[in-house]
């Protein structure tokens, strides 16, 4: 018989085997690749769908108010997406949705429709807490106010949206004062400062102008280790300070900062000169004045005539040199007035006041 001749030679089953296994690892490894950019691709197609979702709701208008002019758009408040159950973190120290510069211009009327539907968060009174974060700043924002509904509109337009992208827990109080006796801003000031405490364990208060809109979300409105002035370089004033000592238009002082020093002249009735009485107050009392910088700081003013009843202080000059002695016995320690009406609206707290005049005590 002849020989085999396939002795000794390996058998073909063998190779088919190493063959199979290596086929079978590389698919493997393609259904591992494959999922994982399935997986990846859905979380981010996730995400993109929140912040497209987040982005249309923040710029949704209702249709009447699209078909008409109005003001430059301000950039819409941050709406987290964090859910409910998640332990809440403090909010940073730099909020991370600021964008900056903003486009500020009165050219056209503002609606307070608007203004609350591309707030939804904003809560009645005007009130404002964080869902995404804990915000340490507790900040009431007084607004002293006469007959100047058509400023509020703009600065409630821009402000609430500003200042939900700083991440503060914040609440808004108009204070009007009531009659046609000479105006009074400080006293106004330091009545917002009292009747806020009534309502919420506020540490920090910014006083704010109504007419100034600041030009940077960056200038944020919270306090600081000094009393703070806030509106660094106004349009008025070709974006610069009229003086060192300036410390009008808005300014922010923590609540320890503000008894310190009494709180606000009583006396000052008419313009001009309560500002320089505080920063006065806050000099003699050890303390300094911090700015942010003059870009940041910038501010626009809507124009305006001199409000009636509101004619420039002739006594201020003399009251300012004299600041040293009345701080003891004028601010907070001798502060009287009545509330006459306290209203909740969607976007503020409205408190209307008699502070009395030149001459007149509050009513009782």
């Amino acid at each position: 018989m002849g020989k085999n001749t396939t002795a000794g030679l390996p058998l073909p089953g063998g190779g088919l085997r190493t063959v199979c296994m290596a086929v079978m690892i590389l698919c493997g490894l393609h259904f591992v690749v494959t999922l994982m950019y399935y997986l990846d691709v859905h979380v981010y197609t996730g995400q993109m769908v929140r912040r497209v979702g987040s982005f249309l709701a923040n710029e949704r208008l209702p249709a009447a108010a699209n078909s008409t002019a109005g003001p430059s758009r301000p950039a819409p408040p941050f709406i987290s997406t964090v859910p409910p159950s998640t332990p809440l973190q403090p909010c940073p120290e730099t909020p991370p949705h600021l964008v900056g510069p903003l486009k500020i211009e009165f050219s056209q009327p503002v609606s307070l429709e608007d203004v609350k539907k591309i707030n939804p968060l904003v809560r009645e009174g005007g009130r404002f807490t964080p869902v995404e974060c804990t915000a340490p700043p507790k900040v009431a924002i007084i607004i002293p106010f006469r007959d100047r509904l058509q400023h509020l509109k703009y600065w409630l337009y821009y402000l609430h949206p500003i200042l939900q992208r700083q991440q503060l827990d914040y609440g808004v109080y108009v204070l009007n004062q009531h009659g046609k006796d000479t105006f009074n801003r400080a006293k106004l000031l330091n009545v917002g400062f009292m009747e806020a405490l009534k309502e919420y364990d506020y540490n920090c208060f910014v006083f704010s102008d109504v007419d100034l809109i600041p030009m940077d979300d960056r200038n944020i409105y919270k306090c600081y280790s000094q009393p703070r002035h806030l509106a660094v370089s106004m349009d008025k004033f070709g974006f610069g300070l009229p003086y060192n000592q300036f410390f009008g238009g808005i300014s922010a002082l923590s609540r320890e900062q503000h008894e310190k020093i009494n709180g606000f002249p009583n006396d000052y009735w008419g313009w001009g000169g309560e500002d320089d009485d505080i920063y006065n107050r806050i000099v003699f009392k050890g303390m300094g004045i911090s700015r942010p910088s003059g870009a940041i700081g910038k501010c626009r003013m809507i124009k305006h005539d001199r409000d009636k009843n509101n004619a420039p202080n002739p006594q201020r000059f003399h009251r300012i040199s004299q600041t040293r002695q009345t701080m003891q016995h004028d601010g907070l320690n001798s502060l009287k007035y009545k509330v006459l009406e306290v209203k909740k609206y969607p976007l503020y707290t409205f408190i209307d006041v008699d502070i009395g005049g030149p001459g007149r005590a509050p009513s009782r």
